[in-house]
């Protein structure tokens, strides 16, 4: 199992691409990955105690996709998607039960790296999955577990990506395709290396546009990439530059009355537009200080800017204006504020235009030197690395009241706008880490890693500065810990690898979740910041178990078992208000994920084949109540019970993944995925316990202002949906493709919620009843519908 120093040279200086996270060479026996973020001289797969999932450009280009994540879902293990914005590039991503989603209330658990740089976001950890270049990735791993070495919010594993450059990709490439839901997609690209070989570069970009599958859901993407790298013998520099300019609307969640009477692209309210724009720059380099030490750094700066504009309900609406004796009927004069009703705008305007202005600076530096030398005689290899990172957040929110919505369920008609939220975070981590692995014989191999973060997140409440606002969402908080890993791994023939490990992880809470945990001030994903309870950090307990091996006939298989609690965990407490969106941040104990990977792939002739199969079994661990008012099995208080055991909403236990592809001719390739996954609770649905046509749901109390209950089920069902796509060379750098998206057409919910419905069943009007209240609103489940039959072809040609 020894690979020569000689090779690993030649590797690392013939590669373009940054050595980064889990990168893959290749030699003729042997594959090598490196342990952590940054470059490193790698260790042969067999040694490493995971199965991590590893995507080649190839495999990529064989499944033409809008997003990497589209790739995920379709083909890793353990991998699903939440549609709960409803556009392609905001994806919802879980695996293990653990998420990387867009939507700053949802608790997050993965970490993204791009090039060695963590791209969660700082405000809330969350991943915007159309910052990334789909067009420009050469490569991606997806690694497991609670690794320390990846840092914070590597709670249930890490996806890291690395880039083309063109030293891998010479020549030039033009491609075009449309299809459904009138799609426009254009890219191109050109690399090359320079006439001594020191020098090489690459740039590429992208261009998608359509109209989307669901009503009044447009969506433009602009992206453009570029490298420039240098290299000599010994040392190797890449400069890269991403620039991301994106203008998306994705209509979200809709109640199931809504979809039964105008069709699955209905949506419920709308505009719900999201303006991301990105400017990132990343320098990786890499020394040999002799044939057995490696030096490598980065640094990057990446200023994110978010602007969000979300027509809803208001959820301040009562249809009366309330005084310290009785409560008047709202009247056209009152929907301005007068100076005898300061409230009167809230209460009787129906809807709101909520907008939103994030902007977020990051720059920061790391470094590591690997040593490949033996110890006490015996094969080792010991890294240790050092980094600080530094945040500044701006976050600004208005509420825009309107006087009603036009027949499209858009709110119109401006009333009084407010600056609820002007806030300002920074946050700065600095961290220490080390690796070893050793080799005690050709059987036995032993891993220990640890990484101490120190995280302080500095809140700064600008409305309570300038007195507009009474309570102060500032602090200063502080986080740090060591998370330790501990390693086995048996090779007791080179066909069959055995491993176990242990690991933890922790995630401080960002300051977003710092400045909404205050379940007094419900906030808006977030709303207006109050004073809040300080948060724990969340800290991830995994153990992993598995093996991996070869067959006959070029068969290849892995299994794994695992389970990972989460202490502390954060999550985001929905208070069913009507615009179904408020809540706070809170820790509610432990929770907990157990499950089983299978994975089986293969080669017959001119067939390609792989399948998988997971089960996940995601529950809480710790009892804790919740406010709820939908739920049919509350408490004549509106609070939910969650028990241990209650299984998390939103993740399904079983998932099936089949794909196959067929060489037709040595010019024509022919593919197929089916992807199938079981039922899942709907948020609003924590306790299990919410019970479809129940007495509640039928009958009316005076005394409420809603019917709360919803008549439907509190559970999603199951689905499977099946993709084709094919591909033929026609020669002379020609190529053409096609792609079909569940070709059965069938009709699937990939998340809901419980809420609150406040449009009428019949015409889908805003409901106001005869006395100006909101006593004709009705508890109803959200659902986010999967994407209909849909097709799309392409054309590519390149040249050099």
């Amino acid at each position: 199992m020894k690979l020569k120093l000689s090779a690993i040279v030649a590797l690392a200086l013939a590669s373009s691409a940054s050595l980064g996270a889990a990168e893959k060479f290749t030699t003729s026996t042997i594959n090598v990955y490196s342990a952590t973020p940054l470059p490193s001289i790698g260790l042969p797969l067999d040694l490493v105690p995971a199965n991590i999932q590893v995507i080649k450009r190839e495999d990529l280009k064989n499944q033409v996709g809008v997003t990497i994540a589209d790739f995920a879902n379709n083909n890793l293990q353990s991998v699903s998607i939440q549609e709960t914005q409803g556009n392609p590039f905001q994806p919802d991503v879980t695996f293990r039960g653990y998420s990387a989603s867009p939507l700053d209330g949802n608790p997050q658990g993965l970490s993204v790296f791009l090039d060695g740089v963590r791209v969660n976001e700082p405000f809330g950890d969350s991943v915007r999955w159309d910052l990334i270049p789909s067009f420009a990735i050469q490569g991606m791993q997806l690694i497991p577990g609670s690794n320390p070495l990846y840092g914070l919010n590597t709670l249930g594993g890490a996806i890291a990506l690395q880039t083309k450059s063109g030293r891998t990709n010479q020549g030039a490439a033009l491609e075009a395709s449309g299809g459904s839901w009138g799609r426009k997609n254009v890219s191109a690209e050109y690399g090359g290396v320079s006439k001594d070989g020191s020098v090489d570069y690459y740039l590429g970009a992208n261009y998608f546009d359509e109209d989307g599958w669901r009503k009044y859901s447009p969506t433009t993407v602009k992206q453009t990439f570029g490298k420039v790298g240098w290299q000599n013998e010994s040392t190797k520099i890449d400069l890269s530059y991403l620039n991301v300019n994106n203008d998306m609307i994705g209509n979200g969640l809709v109640p199931q009355s809504i979809i039964s009477s105008e069709g699955r692209d209905a949506i419920y309210s709308r505009p719900d537009q999201t303006r991301n724009f990105l400017n990132q720059f990343t320098l990786n380099a890499s020394h040999w200080i002799n044939n057995d030490v490696m030096a490598s750094a980065n640094a990057y700066y990446r200023r994110s800017n978010r602007n969000t504009l979300n027509g809803d309900v208001n959820d301040e609406y009562t249809g009366a204006l309330s005084t310290s004796t009785n409560a008047n009927t709202c009247s056209s004069s009152d929907t301005l504020a007068s100076n005898n009703n300061l409230n009167a705008g809230e209460q009787c305007a129906p809807g709101v235009n909520n907008r939103t202005w994030t902007r977020s600076n990051s720059y920061g530096v790391q470094g590591q030197l690997t040593f490949n030398q033996k110890l006490f005689d015996k094969k080792n290899q010991f890294i240790v690395g050092t980094g600080f990172d530094r945040s500044i957040q701006r976050f600004n929110q208005t509420e825009h009241e309107m006087e009603g919505f036009d027949a499209t369920r858009m709110p119109n008609s401006p009333d009084e706008l407010t600056l609820t939220t002007a806030f300002k975070g920074k946050t700065e981590t600095f961290h220490l880490l080390a690796t070893d692995t050793i080799s005690l014989n050709d059987v036995i191999h032993l891993t220990g890693a640890a990484r101490y973060n120190r995280t302080e997140v500095k809140n700064t409440d600008q409305l309570y500065l300038s007195g507009a606002k009474d309570s102060n969402s500032g602090g200063n908080h502080l986080f740090q810990r060591i998370n330790p890993s501990l390693g086995l791994t048996l090779t007791p023939n080179e066909n069959v690898t055995v491993f176990g490990s242990y690991s933890e992880s922790a995630r401080a809470p960002s300051a977003m979740e710092l400045g909404c945990s205050d379940p007094a001030n419900p906030c808006l994903l977030p709303n207006a910041m109050a004073s809040d309870p300080p948060l724990k950090q969340v800290v991830a307990k995994t153990y992993d178990f598995g093996a991996r091996g070869k067959l006959p006939f070029d068969m290849k298989w892995s299994a794994s078992v695992f389970q990972a609690v989460n202490h502390n965990d954060i999550q985001f407490v929905y208070t069913n208000t009507t615009n179904n969106s408020a809540g706070y941040f809170n820790n509610v104990g432990r929770t907990k994920r157990q499950g089983l990977d299978l994975g089986l792939s293969g080669l017959v002739n001119k067939l390609t084949w792989n399948a998988s199969y997971s089960y996940i079994r995601a529950t809480y661990d710790t009892d804790f109540t919740l406010v709820n008012e939908t739920n049919s099995s509350r408490t004549d208080n509106d609070e939910l019970n969650v028990k241990k055991g209650n299984f998390i909403p939103g993740i399904p236990k079983h998932q099936l993944k089949l794909r196959a592809q067929y060489q037709i001719t040595p010019e024509w390739s022919f593919g197929g995925n089916l992807i199938a996954f079981s039922s899942r609770y709907m948020h609003g649905n924590e306790n299990n316990g919410h019970q479809a046509n129940s007495a509640e749901c039928q009958t009316y109390d005076a005394g409420e202002e809603v019917h709360n209950t919803p008549c439907a089920k509190g559970k999603l069902p199951a689905f499977a949906i099946v993709n084709l796509d094919s591909q033929y060379n026609l020669g002379n750098g020609w190529k053409i493709w096609a792609k079909a998206i569940n070709v059965f057409d069938s009709d699937y919910y990939t998340t809901g919620r419980l809420g609150v419905n406040a449009f009428t069943d019949t015409g889908n009007t805003f409901s106001d009843s005869a006395n100006a209240n909101t006593d004709s609103w009705r508890g109803a489940a959200f659902v986010s519908p999967g994407a209909p039959r849909a097709g799309w072809l392409g054309v590519r040609y390149e040249f050099k």
